[in-house]
């Protein structure tokens, strides 16, 4: 019997399970959001659709995978961001680029100046390395999005953390709007 495996969709279901609703898989988290393989692979297992992905299936998945949603270390794996689960995935400071970017719909704008970025449902900020980037999340709340740029370097010596989530993904616990201002692109 062959066994194809559609990547993506494995993808989004692993990505369901680890970041959103571990508790509909059974699943614990530890406090940096990993989880055993074994336990992860024994609940799919039960499932018609993911009863034979194993571990390989997995490192394809993530080697496949445009957006670096996940990561393996021994026997466990995690997903590297995007969590809106209670319980906070515990992160190591980094020190990013001396700019990212978020993207966002005009019709938030005026809080974000008021107010700053928050996590909203998620428990971090999420921001990117470049503008395409950033215009592309934007795109998802509004089909021309503003592009607001983050001085990281003012921010952290105001005392403000950033964490790397992936290549392109950094996050934050928030950021207060002083350090932010609206991209210009002439």
């Amino acid at each position: 019997m062959s066994k194809k495996i559609n990547y993506m969709k494995l993808s989004k279901e692993v990505s369901y399970a680890l970041r959103h609703a571990p508790w509909e898989y059974e699943l614990e988290l530890d406090k940096n959001g990993w989880v055993p393989i074994d336990q992860l692979l024994q609940v799919f297992h039960q499932s018609n659709e993911w009863q034979n992905v194993e571990l390989e299936d997995l490192k394809i998945m993530i080697e496949k995978s445009e957006k670096k949603r996940h990561e393996i270390k021994e026997n466990s794996i995690r997903a590297l961001y995007g969590h809106s689960i209670p319980m906070k995935i515990v992160k190591e400071e980094a020190i990013p680029p001396k700019f990212l970017y978020h993207g966002t719909a005009h019709d938030i704008l005026s809080e974000i100046e008021k107010s700053g970025l928050s996590p909203m449902s998620r428990q971090y900020v999420h921001l990117s390395e470049d503008i395409e980037t950033a215009n592309l999340v934007g795109k998802r709340k509004d089909k021309n999005p503003i592009i607001l740029v983050i001085n990281t370097e003012n921010a952290r010596a105001k005392g403000i953390k950033f964490y790397l989530g992936n290549e392109k993904v950094w996050l934050a616990d928030s950021v207060p709007p002083e350090f932010i201002e609206v991209y210009n692109k002439k």
